[in-house]
């Protein structure tokens, strides 16, 4: 198999500072689709055999500078060897198209964090768990359900990214409605294979209308400011592709999710929208 390369640029470009009780490297691996992966390594100052790890991603349309970083260095500061990964098709990762999403992928890129963590010198591989925020922890659900040595799983202020996209925010999508977005989407195929490019569905709204929801503006006071923004996030910029959609919505996540053995935390807050 002829594996890509992935370049590295050096500088620290994180959206948080840089701790100095952890050390970082930039790393790279593979899932079984051949695709390279980008990470972060975060790893305690004092290493010792047999330490616990734990692979973080998301937020969904987020880059691994922004939020997972930040849980990564922090996690790596109490005690754990942490990666922080873009997904395939954006970010540093591979991937010949950009910015597309898949449900079946991407639960495999969670595996494929296991298969990296597990052949660290001096990890665990019995003590080797996954975190998923925003949309990424549906996909550590799916991808918790068919990887046993996944020992725990974290989500945070999960969504399962299929069910919104087939039934709309708060579920409210009807079939009809359903069948017009599916048109539609369907007929941006046609159009991006003609015109020989993807159409982008945008990122974080931008400017921010005066009525937008309350998890709107907390998605454009992170992304769109100087506090979250990155210039490879999708949801910093123009966003996923538009078709993206359609792998979701003929897709059900989770449909093993009751035959998870391992413990497995689910953290909302009191207004989260995703609940």
């Amino acid at each position: 198999m002829n594996k890509e390369t992935l370049p590295f640029d050096p500088v620290w470009d994180k959206t948080f500072a840089k701790s100095t009780k952890v050390d970082h490297q930039k790393v790279s691996f593979y899932n079984r689709f051949g695709i390279a992966l980008a990470a972060d390594l975060y790893q305690p100052k004092e290493l010792s055999d047999h330490m616990p790890a734990i692979a973080i991603c998301g937020p969904f349309g987020a880059v691994k500078e922004q939020a997972s970083g930040l849980y990564a260095q922090t996690l790596a500061e109490r005690g754990f060897i942490t990666i922080a990964f873009d997904p395939s098709f954006t970010g540093e990762s591979g991937g010949n198209v950009r910015n597309v999403a898949s449900p079946d992928i991407n639960t495999e890129d969670f595996c494929a964090a296991v298969d990296f963590l597990s052949a660290l010198e001096n990890v665990d591989p019995q003590k080797i768990g996954i975190l998923g925020i925003c949309g990424w922890g549906g996909l550590a659900l799916n991808a918790a359900a068919i990887d046993t040595r996944i020992k725990a799983t974290v989500t945070s202020t999960m969504y399962d990214m299929c069910r919104v996209n087939t039934f709309g925010y708060f579920d409210a999508m009807n079939r009809e409605e359903r069948y017009q977005a599916k048109e539609s989407l369907n007929m941006q195929r046609t159009t991006d294979y003609q015109e020989k490019t993807y159409q982008r569905a945008g990122g974080v709204i931008d400017p921010l209308p005066a009525d937008a929801p309350f998890f709107v503006k907390d998605y454009y006071d992170y992304y769109k400011t100087s506090h979250g923004y990155h210039p490879r996030s999708l949801n910093s910029n123009d966003g996923w592709n538009t078709t993206s959609s359609l792998s979701f919505i003929n897709t059900k996540l989770m449909n093993y999710a009751d035959e998870i053995k391992h413990a497995v935390l689910m953290i909302h807050g009191e207004k989260a929208h995703s609940c």
